[in-house]
C-alpha cells in the first residue's frame, strides 16, 4: 500500500454497463499553471478545484520549499504573494517528485531569480530528458546545469536576454519554461514549434492580460512583465482524466455518461475526434470559458469501433495509451505512427502499453514510433503498471471488456494524477 492509502495491487472485472454523470478532478496541467501564476502575482489568489494527485502535490511543495505557502480552506486554496520578489533561496534540493511539468517550468522562473537552487526527482524523473529546456535557456543567457541531459539540475539565477527559438519538438512543458523566462527577460522572446502544443500557458497569460503575442498556431511571443494580478479561478476538469471514462462508456455495450465541467481546449480534446473516426458516439458542448480555456460537458454512448491509422500529436501523445485499449476492442487493425515521444513519458509506453495489451489476450507488436492493435476480443490476466498512471488506468478501462478478470499489480501509480479513479468507475457502473 502506498504512503496515501492506496493499494498495490486491484483487481478489475467486467459486467455491469456505465450510467450516470461524473466530473473529473481539476485539469492537472492548468493545476500546476494556476500555482505558478498565483505565485507571480502580487495580491491574494484563490483556486478551487485544483488536481488532488501527487505531481500537483509536488509543485505545492517546491513553492513551499520558495518560501510560498498556500492555504486551504473549505475545499479552496488561498495563495497570498508578492510576485517574483517572494522567491526565497531553498536550503534543499527543490523535489520536484514524479512531475516533469514541475520542473522544467519552474526552471523557467528560477533561471531569473537571484539565488542558486537544485531540481531534483524520483527515479523516474531522472531518466526524462532535460536538456530540451537547458539548451534553449542557455540561449538566454541563464547558468543552468543538467547531469548528462537529465536531473538534477542546478540553477544559478540571474540576467537573461529574449530570443527566438525554434523548437525540434512540439512540447508544451518546453515552450511554457522558455515562456516564463521571457517575462522576465529583457526584449522579446519568441518561440516556435514544428507543430502545435498545448496551449495553457498562452490562453492564462492573455486572460491575466501579460504582454504575449500569439502569432499563429505554431508560434507565440511574450515580452518582460511585472507582477501578474491575482485571480480567482475554478479548475476545469482533466481532458485527459475524462479520456478513460470517455473509452469505458464507448467499448462497454449499454453504457451512456456524461462527464461534466470538463475543459474542452482543443488542443487537449482532439482525442474525440480520433475516436469519433472510429465509429464512437460522442457529443461535446462548450457552456462557459475560465481565465481563457473553454469549459463545457462530454456525452458518450456505447458503439462498436473500427480500426484505423493514428498519427499522433502532442495533442494526443498522452491519451495514445487509452486510444490503444480502444483499438484492442475495433474490429480491424489499428496502427499509431509518429509517436516517439511515448518512450519518454512515466514509462516507455509504447513497450508497456504494448505488455498490458498483450497480457490480456490482444495481439500487439510495438515499433520504433508507435504499435500495431489487431482487434477483437480480451480475454482478462495480470497487468504491469511499470509505476505508470496512465498505464494503471488503461488497463482498469480494458478489463471491463474482458471476458474474465484483470488484476492490476502497482495500482497505487495512479495517485500520481487520479487517487479515487476506481471509486468514479464504480459509481458510474452502480448508477444502472
Amino acid at each position: 500500500m502506498s504512503s496515501s492509502g492506496i493499494s498495490s495491487r486491484a483487481i478489475f472485472s467486467p459486467g455491469k454497463p456505465l450510467r450516470g454523470a461524473i466530473s473529473v478532478p481539476g485539469c492537472k496541467g492548468i493545476s500546476h499553471r494556476a500555482l505558478l501564476f498565483a505565485a507571480l502575482s502580487d495580491g491574494r489568489s484563490v483556486l478551487r478545484g485544483l488536481s488532488l494527485g501527487g505531481d500537483v502535490k509536488s509543485t505545492l511543495r517546491v513553492l513551499e520549499q520558495l518560501e510560498i505557502f498556500a492555504a486551504p480552506t473549505d475545499g479552496e486554496l488561498t495563495l497570498q504573494s508578492r510576485g517574483y520578489d517572494l522567491f526565497t533561496e531553498p536550503d534543499d534540493p527543490l523535489d520536484c517528485g514524479n512531475s516533469g511539468t514541475t520542473m522544467r517550468m519552474l526552471a523557467g522562473i528560477l533561471v531569473s531569480r537571484p539565488f542558486h537552487s537544485v531540481l531534483v526527482g524520483d527515479e523516474s524523473l531522472s531518466s526524462r530528458p532535460m536538456a530540451r529546456i537547458v539548451e534553449p535557456l542557455h540561449m538566454m543567457g541563464a547558468k543552468i546545469v543538467s547531469t548528462d541531459g537529465h536531473s538534477p539540475i542546478e540553477i544559478d539565477g540571474g540576467v537573461l536576454t529574449g530570443c527566438r527559438h525554434d523548437l525540434p519538438v512540439a512540447s508544451g512543458q518546453v515552450k511554457s519554461a522558455l515562456l516564463f523566462a521571457g517575462m522576465q527577460a529583457s526584449g522579446w522572446t519568441e518561440i516556435h514549434e514544428p507543430q502545435p502544443s498545448r496551449d495553457h500557458t498562452e490562453r492564462m497569460l492573455r486572460a491575466l492580460g501579460a504582454p504575449i503575442e500569439v502569432l499563429d498556431s505554431t508560434t507565440v511571443k511574450v515580452r518582460a512583465v511585472g507582477a501578474l494580478d491575482p485571480f480567482t479561478l475554478e479548475i476545469p476538469g482533466d481532458a485527459s482524466s475524462a479520456a478513460f471514462f470517455v473509452v469505458a462508456a464507448t467499448i462497454v455495450p449499454g453504457s451512456e455518461i456524461t462527464i461534466k465541467g470538463v475543459g474542452l481546449n482543443p488542443l487537449r480534446v482532439a482525442y474525440l475526434d480520433v475516436l469519433i473516426a472510429m465509429g464512437a458516439d460522442i457529443e461535446s458542448e462548450i457552456t462557459e470559458e475560465r481565465l481563457g480555456e473553454p469549459v463545457g460537458d462530454i456525452t458518450v454512448r456505447s458503439a462498436p469501433l473500427s480500426g484505423v491509422v493514428i498519427e499522433s500529436s502532442e495533442g494526443i501523445i498522452d491519451e495514445l495509451p487509452i486510444l490503444a485499449v480502444a483499438a484492442a476492442t475495433a474490429n480491424g487493425q489499428t496502427t499509431i505512427t509518429g509517436a516517439g515521444e511515448m518512450r519518454v513519458k512515466e514509462s516507455d509506453r509504447i513497450a508497456t502499453t504494448v505488455a498490458m495489451l498483450e497480457a490480456l489476450g490482444v495481439r500487439a507488436v510495438a515499433t520504433d514510433d508507435g504499435m500495431r492493435i489487431e482487434g477483437g476480443s480480451l480475454d482478462g490476466g495480470s497487468v504491469e503498471t511499470y509505476g505508470d498512471h496512465r498505464i494503471a488506468m488503461c488497463a482498469a478501462v480494458a478489463a471491463l471488456a474482458c471476458s474474465g478478470s484483470t488484476e492490476i499489480i502497482g495500482w497505487d501509480a495512479v495517485d500520481v494524477s487520479y487517487p479515487g479513479f476506481d471509486i468514479d468507475l464504480a459509481r458510474l457502473r452502480e448508477s444502472n
